[in-house]
């Protein structure tokens, strides 16, 4: 509902705009801009279509064989003591864990196909227990915030937006750093609210481990500015062709078909970057027209002056603003804004780079709550929605950062 508006909204605002300009302005090239657009915005889409096709059959026949080979449970076992320990409400032993458990690591891994069936699954098996049925309870708040802040290491579908850039997998450690720092944020969050003491011994190590990790490639990308990119590059591709290599070599282990399998995930690939192409193609008419009426660029714009007025001369991140303010709302609306972005300043200009690592840190909130909480028919939210939109901003500043770090 709420895309629905956003979509006409848009269009309605910029015919307004370009028929102002037009009677007062008697800006007589304003609709002729707003019509080109309306064509080149679906040649782009289509276009675009090409590469993402291939992308998202690579990928995705990637990810089949990691998760033919046992990498899913391998994530399950690694992160089940962690989560049972944020998770005090629900019994050991419960169903509901290994569901979860599976949600993650299928959203870690990049599998959105496989992560919310068992996401809504994990969802029934926590109401089961919830003493309160049309109110929230924590492991169901819990549970819904970790998995809004879209802790994934391997971003599949960016790495197929960004097929046209020289290095499409450059903005993997950025997103990484983004969206551990976006979940650390939510978990922070909603272990006040819930009385969970970080402080255990278990989830130091976990939280530890990593955040001393970033830690070092922050500090070190910090004190040598000039190999920021590069970093970005050897570290994020040592791991992405480790993760690729740990696949193939558990796959041929547990003696799975490593070829057939890739060549049916990449059939599925082949399935999803076709049914983005409707979507996409929508929202990148009614952004180009936005745009072309002039309306964005006047948004952007006032954000900018205040921004100058405030003193920060950097001001690059505020074209990558889109992303940011569609993103909670709407998946194929904020992927329609990057795309926009991407068309408009080019692949590899630092507005891209911060806005796919803005796409790639945070998540649908309103829409995976609504999903979620709906499929039990819960009511009462709590502070889930604030606790999502929290992890959510922290992790597009993060993102601004962090992409400033690494590329500027």
């Amino acid at each position: 509902m709420a895309l629905n508006r956003i979509w006409i909204g848009m269009f309605l605002i910029a015919i307004i705009v370009a028929g102002s300009k037009l009677i007062f302005w008697q800006d007589v090239g304003i609709m002729e801009d707003m019509i080109s657009s309306l064509s080149t915005s679906a040649k782009v889409g289509f276009e675009l279509s090409l590469y993402l096709t291939g992308a998202m059959c690579l990928w995705l026949g990637i990810m089949r064989i990691g998760e033919n080979g046992g990498a899913m449970q391998l994530l399950t076992r690694a992160v089940t003591p962690l989560f049972i320990r944020l998770f005090p409400e629900v019994p050991k032993g419960h169903p509901a864990i290994g569901s979860m458990m599976m949600n993650f690591s299928a959203n870690m891994l990049g599998l959105d196909n496989a992560a919310t069936p068992l996401g809504l699954k994990a969802m029934r098996e926590l109401q089961e227990i919830n003493p309160k049925k049309e109110q929230a309870s924590n492991a169901q708040i819990m549970f819904l915030v970790l998995n809004t802040s879209g802790l994934t290491i391997i971003p599949v579908s960016i790495f197929a937006l960004r097929s046209g850039a020289d290095s499409p997998t450059e903005v993997f450690l950025p997103i990484l750093i983004s969206t551990f720092i976006a979940t650390l944020a939510g978990l922070v969050f909603v272990s006040i609210k819930q009385r969970i003491s970080l402080f255990n011994k278990t989830i130091l190590a976990y939280l530890g481990t990593f955040s001393i990790a970033i830690t070092f490639l922050l500090y070190y990308v910090l004190i040598h500015p000039e190999q920021g990119k590069t970093v970005s590059i050897i570290v994020g591709g040592g791991i992405m062709f480790g993760i690729i290599l740990t696949f193939i070599l558990m796959a041929t282990k547990r003696k799975v078909n490593v070829y057939e399998s890739f060549v049916e995930g990449a059939k599925g690939g082949f399935d999803v970057a076709i049914s983005i192409i409707p979507f996409l193609i929508a929202m990148l008419c009614a952004i180009g027209v936005f745009r072309a009426s002039g309306s964005l660029d006047a948004v952007l714009d006032g954000i900018r002056w205040i921004v100058t007025l405030l003193g920060l001369t950097v001001t690059e991140w505020v074209d990558a603003l889109p992303v940011a303010f569609m993103k909670p709302l709407s998946g194929s609306g904020a992927r329609g804004a990057f795309v926009d972005i991407m068309n408009s300043f080019g692949a590899g200009t630092m507005q891209e780079r911060i806005a796919a690592t803005m796409q790639g840190s945070t998540e649908t909130t309103f829409y995976v709550l609504a999903v979620y909480f709906g499929s039990v028919k819960i009511k009462k939210s709590r502070y889930a929605l604030s606790a999502g939109l929290f992890a959510d901003f922290v992790g597009i500043i993060a993102a601004i950062f962090i992409s400033y770090i690494f590329f500027a």
